[in-house]
């Protein structure tokens, strides 16, 4: 027999389970199907393991700084036994949460691997399954470049499995989940090194960013290897070697960590049998409304390849859910997201970059820098750098980029990120009176302006 459902939600994630908590909430028979706990891997193996693992570091680096104040503390060494037991008994609460939840909304979840039999219907081991709408959120995993001895490497699922703390390690890869992962490790005793192609980390970001935050990871004494173009692992009696293609060797690592980028997870879900159109990366391209090239099948999340972020995927699940079966909603609106990286400083940022709005703004781009001391560090050696930028650009200075790094700032962006959306202009800002003392107060007491990279290039 074939259970008939209104909505199936490929993937029990963030995306998948926002999608099917709305349409459950509006009346409709939902389910869920994934082999793994619920929670996807934001949960699982992903922002909040990593998140609680980032507070560990941060606690361990106040610890360290505390005699600066005056307060005699000693470190006597990290327990990662706890650490992890700690962690993990917060993630199964998490994960008992979601899977008492979802039946408490009558949101069946089917425990398996999903495959299409056509566009209206799944299998999962012997049992089909048939939904009028059927929401692909599978996710992505992470990526293990071809190179002889990857399997020498783990992933940042892997990073989660560790039963001891790496003593030397080394983290391929100067995105997101490396500089996060390199900052955790090295902030709690490890000896770290980060590997990537890209000439600086977090490459993608504005060079305020990036420039900023290589500074403060080689003044924690974390390595940095940057255009390494990695050929192989292999491994001898001291440890791991990596080498490059260039004949280059990194020596003596006893954990390599995998950190090169994420692959849409849709491999296995035999899409083709339902018509699906795959990307050969395994992205599923969909329109403004989240649908796929087949009616009645849909994708959200990092399975469509756009901004591959947990709030992001939640909206998207709750708008379709709305177009599909309350009021109309509009489509998911990629402008303008806030995002953090919990390196070792934090990074907020949003909107333009200052190179991406010179393309667009040309010479009307301003640019409001500051770069400071924040007070955390006033009685110590310095600390780590605190950098802030806001781009602005046309006659009325509309804020279209603000970017920052230091202390705190994981919690400042969020209501800037409210004012920028709502329009907020330089003038704005201006208006608002500081905070003090604080670091935030900085965003409304810039006075200094320059002109945008494009415009000093035309000079020059």
């Amino acid at each position: 027999m074939t259970k008939q459902y209104d909505l199936i939600a490929i993937g029990g994630g963030s995306g998948g389970l926002a999608v099917a908590e709305r349409a459950a909430q509006l009346g409709r028979r939902v389910a869920v199907i994934d082999a793994q706990p619920l929670g996807g891997t934001c949960v699982n193996a992903g922002c909040v393991p990593k998140k609680v693992m980032w507070h560990a570091a941060q606690a361990r680096e106040a610890l360290t700084q505390a005699s600066a104040f005056g307060i005699r503390a000693q470190d006597s060494g990290l327990d990662w036994d706890q650490l992890v037991a700690g962690r993990n008994a917060y993630i199964d609460g998490i994960r008992d949460y979601w899977a008492g939840y979802a039946q408490d909304q009558h949101i069946d979840w089917v425990r398996g691997e999903a495959r299409f039999i056509d566009a209206h219907t799944l299998r999962v081991g012997n049992a089909h399954y048939r939904g009028e709408h059927i929401v692909i959120a599978t996710g992505g995993r992470p990526i293990v470049p071809p190179v002889p001895g990857a399997e020498l490497g783990i992933t940042s699922d892997g990073f989660f499995e560790l039963r001891e703390q790496p003593r030397r390690v080394a983290v391929i890869g100067g995105g997101y989940i490396g500089v996060e992962l390199s900052g955790v490790l090295r902030a709690l005793g490890s000896e770290v090194s980060i590997i990537a192609l890209e000439e600086r980390v977090l490459e993608v970001f504005d060079p305020l960013i990036s420039d900023t935050l290589m500074e403060a990871m080689q003044q924690q004494g974390i390595a940095t290897h940057m255009g390494f173009q990695v050929s192989a692992l292999a491994r001898d009696g001291e440890g791991i070697d990596i080498v490059s293609a260039r004949g280059k060797h990194l020596r003596g690592f006893d954990t390599v960590i995998w950190a090169v980028g994420r692959r849409a997870n849709t491999e296995g879900l035999a899409l083709e049998r339902a018509g699906v159109e795959v990307n050969r990366n395994g992205v599923i391209p969909v329109d403004a409304f989240d649908a796929t090239n087949v009616a009645g099948v849909y994708a959200i999340g990092d399975v469509t390849g756009r901004m591959p972020l947990t709030p992001v995927a939640i909206r998207a699940g709750r708008q379709l859910a709305a177009r599909l079966f309350g009021t109309a909603a509009a489509p998911m609106d990629y402008t303008n997201i806030p995002t953090v990286v919990f390196a070792h400083p934090p990074v907020g940022t949003l909107g333009l970059t200052e190179p991406a709005a010179c393309a667009e703004y040309g010479r009307t781009v301003r640019i409001y820098e500051t770069r400071f001391t924040p007070m955390r560090h006033a009685l110590g050696d310095g600390g780590t750098p605190t950098a802030m930028k806001l781009v602005c650009a046309g006659p009325e200075e509309h804020i279209v980029g603000c970017h920052l790094i230091g202390d705190g700032v994981d919690e400042m962006l969020q209501g800037f990120a409210v004012a920028i959306n709502m329009g907020a202009t330089k003038a704005d800002f201006d208006r608002t009176v500081a905070i003090h003392p604080t670091s935030a107060e900085e965003l409304v007491t810039l006075k200094t302006a320059r002109p945008g990279g494009c415009a000093l290039a035309e000079v020059a």
